[in-house]
């Protein structure tokens, strides 16, 4: 079997970078999606998928910070 993230043989430091990873990757994204940078027509749809975007990053990042992911 391969090893996944959630593997206990994975290095905790490893998880730790690669959350933090993505959660400046959901910020980002979210940011860019309500500045509307990809040219969405529907400037509503826009603004809540990176509204959603932007709160699920800072979700992750309040578990990571926490511990629980």
């Amino acid at each position: 079997m391969a090893n996944s993230m959630n593997d206990p043989k994975t290095p905790k430091g490893a998880r730790i970078v690669f959350g933090i990873f993505m959660v400046l990757i959901y910020l980002v994204i979210g940011t860019l999606f309500i500045l509307n940078i990809f040219n969405i027509d529907n400037q509503t749809i826009s603004i809540i998928v990176g509204a959603l975007l932007v709160v699920y990053g800072v979700w992750r990042g309040y578990r990571l910070y926490i511990g629980s992911n």
